[in-house]
């Protein structure tokens, strides 16, 4: 466990959170969300993907409040700007960690850094150093870095910057190993993200001083402009291709070229259908009448893509129905309890064959899972403009009402 501080590091810590609060107002409810654990140590601020900042004592104590509030910043930017997340719908390998926590920085400080005063010995990381215009997004630096294969340059940070969790770090509450701090739930960490969003686009129209990749995002949140449509459409088909894509042998079938080989079994090279599972979320709070509509259209969409039938499951907080269906009619729409999207995404990798594609029909007032499913893409339809946010490892597509 962590060593308590003295009430003056407390005292300076709630100073920091205040010095940051007042130069950024709009980032106050991420801020104040992230409750501190106390890591002697560790030499910098970091955060967990459950929104726990861990400051070592010795250091904070050294540095002014400026540095510290500073550090706050940064680290509120990583959560808010879901990094984590990213790094999980990329895949990353353990040899890319570094990559991208030098493409999250520079995602961040491409425009924050002039405002914030960090320690002497941290390197601060900016898009100029990969020759790239400022602007830009975590992953298109990322590519760039990977490419270039550049020394890592940015101080170690935690799983809230790329999803890993780090030694030293508290288990998440979800995995029951005695009581670990207080953390904040995706659904909280998801309202927040929201709040700050409005908070940032108010700034904006009131003193537009907010820095531009920040009003990027909050314009993103808040006003997703995207045809539903053709962007799950697109989404399923770029996960098909990536499917059929691969190559396997296979002796079931004997090669075309066995007969230069007398005596000898050669494989043939097969390339595999892509199981594609639909969830649909069958809670109370779901209209029949929209998810059939739905349903509908994700049929027509994997039909035009070459799927001939798909696995269906009805969800609220347990699998009521799951059956193949070659149309709308014959899926069974039962349910009507809570929400757990989380259970119908278990059920999918439990199939055989397994899913390589799992698409969420979901109204999104539902908990999700806290990391995405190994070896399978998931496509989450959200049936609302109200709809809560889906994980960043997920590709999620807003679905309007009116359509």
């Amino acid at each position: 466990m962590s060593d308590a501080p003295s009430a003056e590091l407390r005292h300076k810590t709630a100073a920091a959170r205040l010095w940051a609060a007042q130069r950024f107002p709009y980032l106050a409810s991420v801020l104040f969300a992230s409750p501190v654990v106390w890591r002697p140590g560790l030499g910098t601020v970091s955060a967990d993907r459950h929104w726990r900042l861990y400051v070592d004592p010795e250091r904070a104590t050294a540095w002014p409040v400026e540095i510290l509030g500073s550090l706050f910043v940064v680290q509120a930017n990583h959560l808010l700007r879901e990094h984590a997340e990213r790094a999980d719908a990329l895949g990353l390998a353990d040899a890319d960690i570094g990559y991208w926590t030098d493409a999250a920085d520079a995602e961040i400080n491409d425009d924050l850094v002039e405002l914030l005063r960090l320690p002497e010995d941290d390197k601060v990381v900016l898009p100029d150093d990969f020759g790239m215009e400022r602007g830009r997004l975590a992953e298109e630096y990322f590519e760039q870095v990977r490419v270039e294969a550049r020394e890592r340059t940015s101080p170690e940070r935690g799983s809230g910057t790329h999803g890993r969790p780090q030694p030293g770090e508290e288990p998440s509450p979800a995995e029951g190993q005695g009581e670990p701090p207080p953390a904040v739930s995706p659904t909280q960490a998801d309202l927040i993200r929201r709040q700050a969003a409005s908070e940032i686009a108010a700034e904006h129209k009131r003193a537009g001083t907010v820095p531009a990749g920040l009003l990027r995002w909050a314009n993103a949140r808040l006003r997703p402009k995207v045809d539903w449509r053709r962007a799950l459409a697109a989404e399923i088909r770029r996960c098909i291709s990536d499917v059929r894509g691969q190559v396997d042998y296979s002796y079931r079938k004997p090669s075309r070229r066995a007969g230069a080989t007398p005596g000898v079994v050669l494989p043939a090279l097969r390339r595999p259908q892509p199981e594609v599972v639909v969830v649909c979320d069958t809670s109370a709070s779901m209209g029949e009448d929209r998810l059939e509509q739905v349903l509908a259209e994700v049929e027509g969409l994997l039909r035009s893509v070459g799927v001939g039938g798909l696995a269906v499951l009805s969800v609220d907080t347990e699998v009521h129905r799951s059956r193949r269906v070659q149309q709308a009619a014959q899926v069974e729409l039962v349910g009507g309890g809570g929400t757990d999207m989380g259970a119908g995404i278990a059920a999918a990798l439990a199939r055989r064959p397994r899913p390589d594609v799992i698409v969420v029909l979901t109204d999104g007032e539902t908990p999700w899972p806290h990391a995405a499913p190994r070896g399978v893409r998931v496509v989450v339809g959200l049936l609302g403009e109200r709809a809560p946010s889906a994980p960043g490892w997920a590709r999620s597509v807003r679905i309007d009402e009116a359509g």
